[in-house]
């Protein structure tokens, strides 16, 4: 959530920055409930300096044994047309706190500006694509093939977008999710942590998952919980509504959990495999940032993130993304995209943002600095680290053989059980 302050000082910021964003949202409803607002306070102001003038005259008649009947109604009506007002205050602020709950963030200064995915910016490139002499095949024909991947009994469980795991595949995945989590523990200093995967509203809100993006979640029916669509939600509200002492910034947490979400609006996309699956996992990381120190963080949250694909020997690409394509919550993100030989493109396989006080302000997080008294508000950042279902597509795709099997990477060996390729 923005600064409630900023917006009525200076709404042309705000207007400027979802300009940026492509966003419709129309600053002048914020304007003219502003005006509203501020001409109810005054009238209440009124109303209590007239009760307040009035108050010693009624003192004063009651005492000298005058009649007091006329200012008494009158404080009545006074009293009445307060309640009346206040009540309207009430709804107009409320309508105020929903309007400031749907604006994105704004964007960092250093964000490239441009309405879609077209405009992003390619940094950089890793590692070499493998030279294949063979036709390359997608990850879903080559672990079906090999008997690790079932996607028909999964639909026959649950529906579409979902998937089976056995054997080798399964063994795979587990693999990846724990050099991943080893790297970030030992190598980068985040903490491991298993959170709830089911969240109460007030959570979902913190992180900016909820109002605008309800039908984006899993509901649990006749209760107020949801699912987790990534553990950057419990994770960033473990501090909800706390105050953090300076000395202990920053604080990494890391965490290896399902996500659950409803692919809302995705309809007919990448509907054979495991790119958009209504259940996948992932290790996300975040941080609770020092705002001098948040933008540094990003940079190396991002090269957390690109460790494992190194590690993996698996090409990549980072890109930052432009203004119009960032996600609600963010001020600026990279996404890190990995080289599918069976697609033969780039694929999103992790995502990592810096989201400035915008969090911490609706999850009300913030830090005592030991140099004033003066609260301030924490900045959070998050990013997958990665996510493992596409890693585990990335693995499949690029040490894919001529004769179907898999190689495995030589950094998930130790954790295969002295496996060293996956044949049919």
């Amino acid at each position: 959530m923005l600064d409630l302050k900023l917006m009525q000082k200076n709404p042309e910021i705000v207007r400027e920055s979802l300009k940026k964003r492509s966003s419709k949202i129309d600053v002048q409803e914020f304007t003219d409930l502003d005006v509203k607002r501020k001409t109810l306070i005054a009238e209440v102001e009124a109303l209590k300096a007239e009760k307040n003038a009035v108050g010693p005259e009624i003192a004063k008649r009651k005492k000298a044994g005058e009649d007091a009947s006329d200012l008494l109604k009158k404080m009545g009506e006074v009293s009445a047309r307060t309640k009346e007002l206040d009540a309207k205050l009430s709804t107009v602020e409320a309508a105020q706190k929903e309007w400031m709950m749907s604006v994105p963030n704004i964007p960092h200064e250093s964000v490239p500006l441009g309405a879609s995915e077209e405009d992003n910016s390619v940094l950089r490139y890793w590692g070499d694509k493998p030279e294949l002499d063979f036709e390359p095949k997608e990850h879903w024909e080559i672990g079906t093939a090999l008997g690790g991947l079932d996607f028909e009994c999964a639909a026959k469980l649950a529906g579409s977008r979902f998937a089976i795991s056995y054997g080798w595949c399964a063994r795979l995945e587990r693999a990846l999710a724990q050099l991943m989590l080893d790297t970030q523990t030992t190598m980068h200093g985040y903490t491991e942590v298993v959170p709830p995967f089911m969240v109460n509203r007030k959570t979902m809100t913190g992180t900016g998952q909820l109002p605008k993006f309800e039908e984006d979640l899993f509901k649990v029916e006749g209760t107020d919980y949801f699912l987790i669509p990534t553990a950057e939600v419990p994770l960033t509200n473990i501090y909800a509504g706390e105050i953090i002492d300076e000395a202990m910034l920053p604080i990494k947490f890391c965490a290896h959990t399902p996500c659950f979400r409803s692919e809302a609006g995705s309809y007919g996309k990448d509907t054979k495999g495991l790119i958009r699956q209504h259940q996948f996992h992932k290790v996300e990381m975040v941080n609770f940032s020092h705002p001098d120190k948040s933008y540094e963080a990003l940079e190396e949250m991002t090269a957390a993130a690109e460790k494992i694909l190194q590690l993996l020997n698996i090409p990549y690409r980072v890109i930052a993304l432009c203004t119009g394509d960032m996600g609600f919550g963010a001020a600026k993100t990279y996404d890190i995209e990995v080289w599918l030989p069976g697609q033969n493109l780039y694929r999103e396989i992790s995502s990592c943002s810096n989201c400035g006080d915008f969090q911490a302000r609706r999850a009300n997080i913030k830090f005592q600095p030991t140099d004033s008294k003066k609260k301030q508000y924490v900045h959070t950042l998050n990013g997958s680290g990665l996510a493992v279902g596409r890693c585990l597509v990335a693995v499949m795709e690029n040490y894919q053989q001529a004769d179907g099997s898999i190689v495995i990477p030589d950094a998930l060996k130790p954790y295969m059980g002295g496996l060293e390729v996956v044949k049919a």
